[in-house]
């Protein structure tokens, strides 16, 4: 379950009940110091709490000196093969160090590392990854890839507290979505340590986002997971640092930014809600109150499947109306619905947080709903009134065979 340790990257807390935190990794040239703060300055803005930067060069190791000086988060140095470069890394000040005990040439590198790591007060991430397990794991993965990617990372435990250094976190990686479920599961029962997840290689953007949604949201519903990387096949990395964003908004973890719910459409559509969703969706990028906004289609449903939204539209061919908590505000012609939605929006926090509604105004948004319902939808609130009268005729009921006095009932007049 949650890790009870943690360590601190760069002033950011991962592990011990701290909320989880947003990585991702640049796609640059690590030497070519511009693209590369170009790019860890898009994802800052997107809403990374650390990025990660390759060393596989001495030239990256000389970037580094000035990434992490000038960088608005923590950086870790990626390192494999060479412990050289990640004792480098330490020393030119990287907040982090990821390594993957099994690539880095043996125990004596890795104590060495450690020992460099310890002096300076930097954590270390060791890695498993089901591409690149010890060789005498190779057999176990064949009828047991779980197994053998659990394994492997407890050895590494074992050898980091053998070293007595404990200042760590653990990543265990499968393209495989369930196998990654499966082993981060197993693992969290196993160890206390921070838990790092993410699908490698996990693809595009669609199908990436979609395998890292159901991947690290099924664990990190399971309370298991401190940090996440979404790995997706693009050179845009604030792309990664979005899809985070979003399972995590998703599951209530945290929150930044607004969150839009929009109907899925159907027949009953009038109007090109996918112009308006779109646009909604945009303009609300401007934004970073957690604010809740509703696009609903129709509006057979009314406001009762998005009542709780701080704002909301439902449009029919001609006319919407714009909503609050499910209270109608006005009614506006469909072409100026996402106008006068943000006009209200805007409105709301120039009065402080409060929904300011003309009464007039929202008797005829309310006369006109009523017009446009469909009398024999089963909209929420139908439903809960359909409910709440069988509850008091059950309740006023008496089942004649279970009455003790059947047969000697009686009314008075």
């Amino acid at each position: 379950m949650a890790s009870k340790r943690s360590v601190t990257v760069g002033g950011v807390q991962i592990g011990g009940g701290a909320p989880v935190a947003v990585q991702t990794m640049t796609k640059t040239e690590t030497a070519n110091l511009q693209a590369t703060m170009d790019q860890i300055r898009r994802v800052a803005d997107a809403g990374a709490d650390i990025v990660r930067c390759a060393v596989p060069r001495e030239k990256d190791v000389e970037a580094l000196k000035t990434i992490v000086r000038e960088s608005p988060i923590p950086i870790i140095a990626d390192i494999h093969f060479n412990h050289t470069l990640a004792l480098k890394a330490i020393d030119a000040g990287a907040h982090c160090i990821r390594l993957n005990p099994g690539n880095i040439g043996g125990p004596e590198k890795v104590a060495e590392v450690a020992d460099r790591a310890k002096a300076a007060g930097v954590p270390l991430r060791i890695g498993v990854n089901s591409g690149s397990l010890p060789k005498h794991l190779h057999d176990l993965e064949m009828t047991n890839p779980v197994e053998a990617l659990v394994t492997a990372a407890v050895e590494f435990v074992g050898l980091m507290e053998r070293l007595r250094f404990e200042d760590f976190k653990v990543s265990l990686k499968s393209t495989s979505v369930p196998n990654t479920i499966a082993a981060n599961r197993l693992l969290s029962d196993r160890i206390d340590y921070p838990l790092h997840l993410g699908i490698t290689e996990a693809g595009t953007k669609w199908s990436g986002s979609l395998k890292s949604a159901v991947g690290l949201g099924t664990l990190l519903a399971d309370g298991i997971g401190d940090t996440i990387r979404i790995s997706l096949s693009t050179f845009h990395a604030e792309e990664e640092v979005k899809v985070a964003w979003e399972i995590l908004k998703a599951l209530k973890l945290r929150e930044r930014g607004p969150v839009l719910i929009a109907c899925p459409t159907c027949g009953r559509l009038q109007f090109d809600m996918d112009s308006v969703v779109a646009e909604v969706e945009r303009r609300l990028e401007a934004y970073d109150d957690p604010i809740e906004v509703s696009v609903l289609g129709c509006a057979v449903n009314g406001i009762g499947e998005a009542r709780h939204a701080d704002f909301g539209i439902t449009g029919a061919k001609d006319m919407g109306m714009i909503y609050s908590k499910g209270e109608p505000i006005k009614k506006v012609r469909t072409e100026n619905l996402v106008d006068e939605l943000f006009t209200e929006i805007d409105k709301y926090y120039a009065s402080g947080k409060q929904v300011t509604r003309d009464a007039t105004a929202a008797a005829e948004a309310a006369a006109w709903l009523a017009e446009e319902e469909d009398a024999t939808a089963m909209t929420p609130e139908r439903l809960a009134a359909m409910e709440l009268e069988k509850a008091k005729a059950d309740a006023d009921a008496i089942d004649e065979a279970l009455s003790p006095v059947a047969g000697r009932r009686f009314t008075r007049a």
